[in-house]
């Protein structure tokens, strides 16, 4: 594995906007939305309140922007699995399953950033609420697709139980509630994949 370079080198490389956004980023995760400041972020990215607002326009500019970033490498592993698994929709049901477990460690510091988010945004008007929102329901419908693909005879019973698990665990891994969390994350979603399949798809699968 390539050595990652030192977050001041590697930020020192990046175009303004970027080093505003990365610095967002960590200062959002870390001490929450509400808690930082323009003036922290601007320290942080080693430029000006001025620059950032040449940017985004005001603060919630930048934390929905943020999201949309976040959101959009979910939705990018949607994609990988899509490629990795072409016309076997339960393997990518539980590619998408195993990108989840495997993220977990990192919930562990620092919790789900869509989770964490929502806590501090009550307001469903917020832009950056309105981003977390439009993302899960577009995920949803992804993972509906899946498995309706994978001919499972109420693919949306199955779509919901599946996402019940996926940000349970990432709760349960936050809080430090349930040990083993991936593991069992992985043994629960095949479990009810395979509880919702025919049993002519289940015997095929077992016989193919």
């Amino acid at each position: 594995m390539a050595t990652t370079a030192s977050r001041p080198s590697r930020v020192a490389k990046l175009p303004p906007r970027e080093r505003i956004l990365d610095a967002a980023e960590e200062l959002f995760q870390s001490e929450g939305i509400r808690r930082v400041g323009v003036q922290a972020i601007a320290e942080k990215a080693e430029t000006t309140k001025m620059a950032i607002y040449r940017h985004f326009e005001t603060k919630d500019a930048l934390v929905a922007e943020w999201l949309r970033i976040v959101a959009a490498d979910y939705q990018a592993a949607f994609d990988r699995v899509e490629a990795e698994y072409p016309g076997r929709p339960r393997e990518q049901i539980l590619a998408i399953a195993r990108f989840i477990a495997e993220g977990l460690p990192g919930i562990s510091h620092r919790g789900c950033p869509f989770i964490n988010s929502l806590a501090e945004l009550p307001d469903r008007d917020h832009p950056a609420r309105q981003v977390i929102e439009k993302h899960k329901a577009r995920q949803t419908r992804r993972l509906v697709g899946m498995c309706a693909e994978a001919g499972l005879p109420d693919p949306e019973q199955a779509a919901a139980e599946i996402t019940f698990i996926l940000e349970g665990a990432q709760v349960s891994t936050q809080n430090g509630s349930i040990d083993q969390a991936g593991d069992r994350l992985m043994r629960i979603v095949e479990r009810i994949v395979d509880q919702h399949r025919s049993p002519r798809d289940a015997s095929r699968a077992t016989t193919g």
